[in-house]
């Protein structure tokens, strides 16, 4: 397993993920569009969940490439890269059984996400997050599920809006395991790993 982290240290592996992430990023946000148009703008901030999850996840890698953390967006990382990436695969698995068909962007979406749910994982023994850290991530990232599902600005799939209960009730546990992630890791970073960048 010790090899894996040899080419997480790589600078160039860092540099490569964080042009892939910010670009993820970027076409999220783009992705979403046409929801933030006619979203109210109290809700604006919470409505683009990928996208702002992988920004967290930029911010980390531009901390290791700079040799230090940048311990609250770790936290708000692992959790949100976690549970959106689960999210959004199922979404589209589910979508796929909906709808029969989920085209290139669907599929681009599936390896995507599923790829944002590891890497957050992937980096987590080099987190300095702590407890209250992991505290402030887990109540934005509920206070999320509250935006998304009691005022309904949840992400858009054709098809599925007439799971958006069942839909809830996965978010919110996906949330609650992810924190779960969260805290797990947080109790191994007392052990002091540092991603020794080369």
């Amino acid at each position: 397993m010790n090899f894996i982290y040899t080419y997480l240290a790589d600078r160039r592996f860092l540099w490569l993920l964080l042009i892939i992430n910010t670009a993820g990023t970027l076409y999220g946000y783009y992705w979403y569009e046409p929801q933030i148009a006619v979203t109210p703008t109290i809700f604006i901030p919470f409505v683009p969940d990928s996208p702002t999850a992988s920004l967290f996840f930029v911010f980390v890698l531009a901390a290791f490439l700079l040799r230090t953390n940048w311990p609250l967006f770790e936290a708000l990382a692992i959790i949100t890269l976690f549970k959106y990436g689960i999210w959004a695969v199922v979404m589209n698995f589910l979508s796929l059984a909906v709808m029969g068909d989920i085209g290139w962007q669907g599929y681009m979406l599936i390896c995507s996400h599923a790829a944002m749910a590891i890497q957050g994982i992937l980096y987590a023994r080099f987190y300095k997050m702590k407890f209250w850290h992991v505290l402030v991530a887990a109540v934005w990232t509920l206070h999320n599920d509250v935006i998304d599902y009691v005022f309904m600005q949840y992400p858009k799939y054709p098809g599925l809006e007439i799971y958006v209960r069942e839909i809830g009730y996965f978010t919110f546990w996906l949330s609650i395991i992810g924190t779960g992630i969260a805290l797990y890791y947080a109790r191994r970073c007392k052990q002091g790993n540092q991603l020794q960048i080369y």
